[in-house]
């Protein structure tokens, strides 16, 4: 007996290890997602610290989920909070949604995952979503937001499946930073790729869309090799091979202040985590879409604003200077009239939202298409 309880704490160790390194199971989790999520909710907005969330401390929240006040107590609570769905992609497919796809030391990270109106083939191709916010905000949710879900909407007709992935955010204490954003969208690919056969889908038919930091997540995703920005040890095992994507309004380089218009502040952004090299030209470097160009580059679509502040047009002018010595299969549309989040500037954008939407549903199945000529 005395001996069980020597070896019982070892035991216990040696599951907690391997358990560390076990693929985590595809299934819903939202029950997880939830409670961290309502408890923020409450932190944030909670200024009488009840522990609820009362009309009068945020009327734009209570406009729209008033309706979960099921006790009809006039305020929110913590359970009434953990049952308000998130937005999602308007889909009559069947869906996936907040999968944990793994552990981290910061919290558990999750992908929304949805398949094609008609799910016919078992090597479906996959676009991944990478949201914008700064790599500090957002999340996973805007995939059915707006213009990204007409976006999505039409590819899941066409046949794709669509991955939305909740990558952590960058921290205010520097525990995570812009590669750690990398990692989660190349670690989320991983993840699929290891359930193929269940998810029915071919990893090597990855195509990456995204905005503003999302779009450079999309541009590093896409023009990085797939092997590197390595997270989780047992994701790393498996593989995919990513063919074409489209970034709005996402940075190609950061070792450049001017293209920011001479502005540093993503310098804790990029220079935050535990992992990567710790000198700043090698952080910022690495961190670059710009610098994975080659002539055999998946395609890309890059698409700016000529008035946009917040990613200069400089971005776009950048990258067609890497290209007059790559001959990387880079197309760059350049939006008159328009700012950040293609918002107008003194007059309409042009191309028009509309247009610019059925060009990057288009440039999706064009090259979704000629991949499969190829094949054939």
């Amino acid at each position: 007996m005395k001996r069980v309880k020597q070896i019982l704490p070892l035991i216990l160790v040696i599951l907690t290890v391997l358990n560390a390194y076990a693929l985590e199971p595809l299934k819903d989790s939202t029950d997880v997602l939830m409670d961290p999520q309502a408890k923020t909710t409450i932190n944030k907005v909670d200024k009488n610290n009840d522990g609820k969330v009362q009309k009068a401390e945020d009327q734009t929240l209570w406009t729209a989920k008033g309706s979960y006040d099921v006790n009809q107590d006039g305020a929110l609570d913590l359970e009434e909070l953990k049952c308000i769905p998130g937005r999602h992609v308007d889909s009559p497919g069947k869906k996936l949604l907040n999968v944990i796809f793994k552990q981290t030391p910061q919290s558990p990270v999750y992908f929304d995952f949805y398949f094609p109106d008609k799910d016919m083939s078992s090597e479906k191709p996959v676009v991944i979503f990478t949201h914008g916010g700064g790599w500090a905000a957002g999340n996973k949710d805007k995939a059915g937001s707006g213009s990204f879900n007409v976006v999505h909407r039409a590819l899941l007709k066409e046949g794709f499946c669509v991955l939305s992935v909740g990558y952590r955010k960058v921290a205010k204490d520097g525990s995570t930073a812009m590669r750690d954003c990398v990692i989660d969208s190349k670690d989320a690919l991983r993840y699929i790729s290891a359930y193929r056969k269940e998810l029915g889908i071919d990893p090597n038919k990855i195509y990456t869309f995204g905005d503003s930091a999302g779009g450079h997540l999309c541009q590093m995703v896409l023009l990085s090799p797939p092997d590197s920005f390595k997270g989780d040890p047992e994701l790393a095992k498996y593989s995919y091979q990513t063919v074409a994507g489209v970034s709005w309004y996402g940075p190609c380089d950061f070792q450049d202040p001017e293209l920011f218009n001479g502005s540093t502040r993503f310098a804790g952004r990029i220079m935050g985590g535990t992992s990567g090299p710790t000198d700043k030209a090698a952080r910022y470097r690495e961190i670059s879409p710009v610098i994975y160009l080659t002539k055999d580059s998946p395609a890309l679509l890059m698409i700016q604003g000529d008035k946009d502040t917040t990613i200069p047009v400089k971005h776009a002018y950048r990258m067609q200077e890497a290209l007059k010595t790559i001959d990387a299969p880079v197309e760059i549309l350049i939006v008159k009239n328009s700012g950040h989040n293609f918002k107008s500037v003194d007059a309409p954008i042009e191309p028009t939202r509309d247009e610019i939407v059925k060009q990057t549903i288009q440039f999706f199945v064009d090259h979704y298409k000629q991949e499969a000529k190829r094949e054939n």
